[in-house]
C-alpha cells in the first residue's frame, strides 16, 4: 500500500503530518543528489590535471565529507514530496546498486580534488560532524519508519478485512426485513420539514414570503430537525426528561426516555387533574409546567375537539420540541437502528406526539412529509408495531404516490409479516400497479404488464375481501348494478357473515381510502374486476372456496395494537366495529389502551380515599361532580370496593355520553330557513 493510500486511510491530507525538528535540515531530493553527483564526476575528470598530489588523501577525506553533508541537506518539504518521490520510484533507500556504483566512482575519485575548496571544507568542517550525526540518526529513523509504516499497513488491512467480515456476518444474520428498512423505509432529514414539500408545491417566495428574521430582541434556540421553535412559545427550559441508552445488541441502539424527581411530581398532579375531568386544571398545570408532555398532549385534543386547529397543532409541536432537546447524542432519526420499547410509559409519550403530528400534517395537505413521520414511528420498534402503522402506511404512499417504494415493501415484507392477508395492501398494491399502467412515460409493453398484473391482484383481493366492495362504493356514492347488489356474493350476506376482526379492517381500509377510488379510471376499472370475479364465482373456482375457509380461519380477534391504532385514526366506520372489551372500558387520551404487560419504573403513591354510604345516592352524586367530597367526614373501609366499582361504571358511562355527542355534532345538518311566500307581508303583523 502506498503512502498516499495510507495517509488517506488515516484521515489525513497531504501536507499536514506532524514535522519532526530533527528532520528539517536543508538538502536536496534523491533526484538532485543523483545530478549532483553527475555533476561533481564531470568537474573532477576536468580539473584532474590541476590538482596537487601533496593533498590526495586529507583532501579525498574532506570531499566524502562534504558530498555526505550535502546529501544531508534536505528541503523542509521533503515530507510533501515524498510519496511523489515514492510513486516514480526513486527512493535511496530502494536503490542500493545505484548507491553502490556511486560510492565506487567516489573512491575513484580521491586522488583529484581542487584546490579552492580547501577554504570551505575548513571553514564547514565543524558543521559536517554534526550533520553527520544527523544523517546516521536520520538513517536509523527512515529504516524504523519504513517499519512502521509497512507495521500500519498490515494492521490496516487486518482492521479492513475484519470490517469486511463484520459486515458480511451482519447483513447474514439479519432478518429479511433489514434491507428494507435501510431502502424503503430510510427518514431523511429534510423530509420531516413540511416547508420543503410546501416549497415543491407553491414555491418559497409562497410559502416564506417576505419573513426576514429580526435582529433586535432575537432568541437563540437550538437547532432541531422535527419542529422549529415559534416566538410566541414559552421560554424553553428543561422539563425534566432525559434520554438513556439501556443497551446495544446487534447494531441496534435501545433507548429510554426518563423522568427526575420533580417531573414525577408534575406528573402526579397531571393525573389528578385528568381525574377532576376539568380541562381547567390542565391549563394551570401547563401555566407553572410549560413543557409538560402528557399536558400538551391532552390539552391538545381538547382543543381539536372545540375545533380550534391551529392551537391543537401548536401543542403537539412543541412536545415534540421538548422531546428532541433531551435526545442522547447517539439517538439518530434517520439511521434505523434507534428503537424505543413502548412498553415503558415514558416512551408512549413520543409514539403519539409523532402520530398526532403526522395526522395533522396530512390533514395540512402535505402526504409526503406524514409518510416521513411513519416511517419514522414503525422504525422506532418494527418487530412489535405498536401503533400499527402498518395499516396506514400505504395510505400516505398512495397519496405521495411513491407507487414503487410500496411495492418494493409489499414484496420484501410478504415474505415475513404477511401483507397479503391485510385489506389495505391487497387493494392499494393492486391500485398501485394501476396507477404505474396510467402513467405517460411508460412503454406500451410495460404498461400492459403492468394492467394485467393490477386485474389479477385486485381480483384475488375481491375474492378474498369480498365485504369492501358495498361499503366502498356507498362512500363513493355510486349505485352498483342490481346484478351485483343481489348476487350472494357481494350482498348483505358477504358484511353479515365476516369475524369481528375482519370486520374491524375492513372499515378501517374503506373509511379511510375511499376518497382515492372515486377517479372515473379507476371506477371503470373497479366495474370490469367486479364483473370478472362474479363470472369465475358462478363458475366454481377453487380459490373463492378457499378464501373462504381462509376467512374463517383467521381473523377471530384483532390485536390489541389494532384495536389502539383504530382509538387513534377516529375513523367512524371502525370505531364502530370495536369489540366490547374495548368501549367499555376508560380510554384515556395520553395513554389509549396501555400495553398489559408494561414496563414500570415508578409508580404514583395511593391517594388517600374517602368511602361512601351506600345508603346514600346524593353522596355518590356529588362525590361524581367533586371526588374530594365526604359528607359523612369518616372513612369506611369496607365500602372501598363498591365506591371504585360505582366510580368506574360512571367513567364508562361518561366516556359513552362522549362518543355518542362526538357523533351528533359531527352529523348536525343547518337547514336554511323557509322563504315566505308573501314578499309584502306586513313586518309587524303576527302570525
Amino acid at each position: 500500500m502506498s503512502t498516499r493510500a495510507l495517509r488517506r486511510l488515516k484521515g489525513k491530507q497531504r501536507g499536514q503530518e506532524a514535522l519532526d525538528l530533527g528532520d528539517l535540515s536543508l538538502g536536496d531530493s534523491p533526484d538532485e543528489q543523483a545530478e549532483a553527483e553527475v555533476g561533481e564526476e564531470q568537474l573532477d575528470t576536468a580539473n584532474a590535471a590541476n590538482v596537487s598530489p601533496l593533498s590526495n588523501s586529507k583532501s579525498s577525506s574532506r570531499k566524502t565529507k562534504t558530498n555526505k553533508a550535502q546529501k544531508n541537506f534536505r528541503n523542509i518539504y521533503e515530507l510533501i514530496c515524498d510519496a511523489e518521490n515514492e510513486s516514480d520510484g526513486v527512493s535511496p533507500d530502494k536503490d542500493p546498486e545505484k548507491h553502490k556504483a556511486s560510492g565506487s566512482k567516489k573512491n575513484n575519485n580521491k586522488d583529484v580534488e581542487n584546490q579552492d575548496q580547501e577554504h570551505e571544507e575548513e571553514s564547514t568542517k565543524s558543521g559536517d560532524r554534526v550533520k553527520k550525526k544527523k544523517k546516521k540518526k536520520k538513517t536509523k529513523t527512515t529504516s524504523e519508519d519504513g517499519q512502521l509504516n509497512g507495521a500500519a499497513t498490515e494492521n490496516i488491512d487486518l482492521l479492513l478485512e475484519n470490517l469486511e467480515l463484520s459486515n458480511g456476518e451482519s447483513l447474514q444474520s439479519e432478518d429479511c426485513g433489514g434491507s428494507v428498512r435501510r431502502s424503503v423505509l430510510h427518514v431523511e432529514h429534510r423530509n420531516l420539514n413540511p416547508e420543503t414539500e410546501l416549497k415543491r408545491y407553491f414555491g418559497a417566495r409562497a410559502v416564506l414570503g417576505d419573513q426576514r428574521p429580526r435582529q433586535r430582541n432575537r432568541h437563540f434556540h437550538r437547532s432541531t430537525w422535527m419542529t422549529s421553535p415559534k416566538e410566541s412559545w414559552p421560554r424553553f427550559s428543561r422539563p425534566g426528561i432525559s434520554m438513556t441508552l439501556l443497551e446495544s445488541k446487534n447494531g441496534v441502539h435501545y433507548f429510554t426516555f426518563e423522568h427526575n424527581r420533580d417531573y414525577q411530581q408534575v406528573q402526579f398532579k397531571f393525573l389528578d387533574a385528568v381525574e377532576s375531568m376539568d380541562p381547567n386544571n390542565i391549563v394551570v398545570l401547563l401555566q407553572l409546567n410549560p413543557y409538560h408532555i402528557d399536558s400538551l398532549l391532552q390539552l391538545s385534543d381538547v382543543c381539536r375537539i372545540q375545533e380550534d386547529q391551529e392551537m391543537a397543532r401548536d401543542l403537539v409541536e412543541r412536545a415534540l420540541y421538548s422531546f428532541e432537546c433531551a435526545f442522547h447524542p447517539l439517538f439518530s432519526l434517520t439511521s434505523g437502528t434507534s428503537q424505543l420499547d413502548y412498553l415503558r410509559p415514558e416512551n408512549r409519550a413520543f409514539y403519539l406526539a409523532l402520530y398526532k403530528h403526522m395526522m395533522f400534517l396530512e390533514k395540512r395537505g402535505c402526504p409526503r412529509t406524514a409518510l416521513e413521520y411513519c416511517k419514522l414511528i414503525l422504525c422506532l420498534d418494527p418487530d412489535s408495531d405498536p401503533l400499527c402503522m402498518l395499516l396506514l402506511i400505504d395510505f400516505l404512499m398512495l397519496r405521495s404516490r411513491e407507487y414503487k417504494p410500496l411495492l418494493q415493501l409489499y414484496q420484501d415484507w410478504e415474505e415475513h409479516r404477511n401483507l397479503s392477508q391485510l385489506p389495505n395492501f391487497a387493494f392499494s398494491c393492486a391500485l398501485c400497479h394501476f396507477h404505474l399502467s396510467q402513467q405517460d412515460d411508460v412503454d406500451p409493453e410495460e404498461s400492459d404488464k403492468q394492467r394485467r398484473q393490477a386485474d389479477q391482484m385486485l381480483q384475488s383481493a375481491l375474492i378474498m375481501f369480498p365485504g369492501v366492495l358495498m361499503p366502498l362504493l356507498d362512500l363513493c356514492t355510486v349505485q352498483p348494478d342490481s346484478t351485483v347488489s343481489s348476487h350472494s356474493f357481494f350482498g348483505p350476506k358477504s358484511q353479515i357473515g365476516q369475524p369481528l376482526a375482519l370486520a374491524e379492517l375492513t372499515a378501517l381500509y374503506v373509511g379511510r381510502t375511499y376518497g382515492l377510488w372515486k377517479e372515473a379510471t379507476v371506477m371503470l376499472w373497479l366495474e370490469e374486476s367486479v364483473k370478472e370475479v362474479l363470472r369465475r364465482v358462478d363458475a366454481k373456482d377453487p380459490l373463492v372456496e378457499d378464501c373462504e375457509n381462509k376467512r374463517k380461519q383467521r381473523y377471530q380477534s384483532a390485536p390489541r395494537n389494532i384495536h389502539r391504532h383504530v382509538l387513534l385514526s377516529e375513523v367512524k366506520e371502525a370505531t364502530s366495529t370495536l369489540p366490547l372489551e374495548v368501549t367499555t372500558q376508560p380510554v384515556m387520551g395520553f395513554d389509549p389502551l396501555p400495553p398489559l404487560d408494561s414496563v414500570i419504573s415508578y409508580t404514583r403513591p395511593e391517594r388517600q380515599r374517602v368511602g361512601a354510604s351506600n345508603e346514600s345516592t346524593l353522596s355518590l352524586f356529588f362525590r361524581s361532580l367533586l371526588p374530594n367530597f365526604n359528607l359523612q367526614g369518616g372513612l369506611r373501609q369496607e365500602d372501598d370496593m363498591e365506591v371504585a366499582r360505582a366510580g368506574q361504571e360512571l367513567n364508562q358511562e361518561v366516556n359513552r355520553l362522549m362518543v355518542a355527542m362526538r357523533d351528533m355534532l359531527a352529523n348536525i345538518r343547518f337547514q336554511e330557513p323557509p322563504r315566505e311566500d308573501n314578499p309584502y307581508r306586513d313586518e309587524d303583523e303576527w302570525d
